[in-house]
């Protein structure tokens, strides 16, 4: 069986984070058009879920 190496999960969500941090401004602006011009519940619930991934990662909660 192989070890578990602690490190190797920390580099990858670090990489996560990154992409992430990189690609949700475009995505909530473009939610929140959407929601403007054709609101529905999912996408009221979807902007709100981008909004909370953009101020965790902008006040480093995650």
């Amino acid at each position: 069986m192989k070890k578990f190496n602690q490190y190797t999960l920390q580099k990858w969500m670090g990489n996560a984070r990154l992409i992430c941090k990189q690609f949700i401004v475009p995505f909530t602006i473009f939610q929140a058009i959407r929601t403007i011009l054709l609101p529905t519940t999912f996408d009221v619930l979807l902007l709100t879920l981008f909004i909370g991934i953009g101020l965790a990662i902008y006040y480093d909660w995650i």
